[in-house]
């Protein structure tokens, strides 16, 4: 286990980031005939390379960098923050699939979309949203996605 551990930290410190997260999620995958690793390891390690696992229950997400669509951002009112709301129901509505953040980031409400790793599949869904004529003012920001492990 130090050896696996010891090869994870030397990514970190070869600022591999990105592939370091594919690494460790590929070493914990269980694969038929061939056993399956787990790694302990102190979760600092993964926020150094941008990767931090949070348990919800029986289900856990991967937080890294990523893409999400911005559908409104109005001001510190309790209008902003129903229209917020109301904006991340008619989302629900045509886009089931998506997942709907609304929060109050000082002095706005926000409501954003969908948890995207890269820029193009978060403008893919965004055509398909302006294309339903609802949502026209939408658009792609850089954020902290969830991914469901």
């Amino acid at each position: 286990m130090k050896k696996l551990s010891l090869f994870i930290l030397l990514f970190v410190f070869t600022g591999v980031g990105a592939q370091a997260q594919n690494i460790v999620k590929s070493l914990e995958r269980n694969v038929p005939g061939q056993g399956k690793v787990t790694i302990h390891q102190d979760p600092a390690i993964e926020a150094l390379i941008g990767v931090e696992r949070i348990g919800t229950g029986e289900q856990k997400v991967l937080k890294t960098s990523g893409f999400r669509i911005q559908a409104y951002a109005g001001n510190n009112t309790n209008e902003a923050k129903n229209e917020a709301r109301n904006v991340g129901a008619r989302i629900k509505d045509h886009f089931p699939e998506l997942t709907v953040y609304t929060s109050f980031n000082s002095p706005r409400w926000l409501c954003r979309v969908g948890d995207f790793r890269s820029i193009e599949e978060a403008d893919a869904m965004m055509r398909k949203m302006k294309a339903t004529g609802v949502f026209k003012e939408v658009s792609i920001v850089k954020d902290q996605i969830n991914i469901p492990l």
